[in-house]
């Protein structure tokens, strides 16, 4: 490795809770010793280890890039019902600029005032509304779109990913 071209951009820290175990001095180390010049944190629905992260990243040398691994709700982020296996799917938001920073702050803040149910979730309508310098890949095997390939339908995989593609755009 060692000539910066690879970047994780789906990392877990322990901020993200039951799910990573890497603390974030620890993770930095590693990547400045591989040779990585950038790495991104995307914590389970929250931005709890950003501040360590940056200034852990800017001390070693590493462009640091800051993201959320948002639970987005299937409705309403306000509507608490369904299972805990139904109540959210996955989707990783990247910051691209200080505005995109503030937009998953505010996310991050809102999936925890008004979303909370089994877990901090956003919704469309957030994700509208604050969508602004913000990056959206469709996550892991938990987002809408692996999880409808998944089930072998390839019609709401394309359904949602127009739907992602109407709220951030063709960039």
């Amino acid at each position: 490795m060692g000539d910066g071209s690879f970047v994780h951009l789906h990392v877990h820290t322990h901020y993200s809770l039951l799910d990573g175990a890497c603390r974030v001095p620890d993770l930095v180390k590693r990547c400045k010793l591989l040779g990585m010049d950038s790495i991104a944190i995307t914590d389970h629905g929250c931005m709890f280890g950003v501040i360590e992260f940056f200034n852990e990243c800017k001390k070693e040398g590493i462009k640091p890039i800051l993201g959320m691994e948002a639970y987005m709700a299937p409705g309403d982020r306000r509507d608490r019902s369904g299972t805990a296996g139904e109540a959210a799917s996955h989707l990783l938001l990247l910051a691209q600029n200080l505005d995109g920073y503030q937009n998953l702050l505010k996310l991050s803040s809102l999936a925890y005032r008004e979303g909370f149910y089994y877990k901090p979730r956003i919704d469309k309508e957030t994700l509208r509304e604050f969508k602004s310098g913000l990056i959206a890949t469709s996550a892991c095997l938990g987002g809408e779109i692996p999880s409808a390939f998944i089930r072998r339908d390839k019609a709401t995989a394309k359904r949602i990913a127009e739907t992602y593609l109407d709220v951030f755009g063709p960039d």
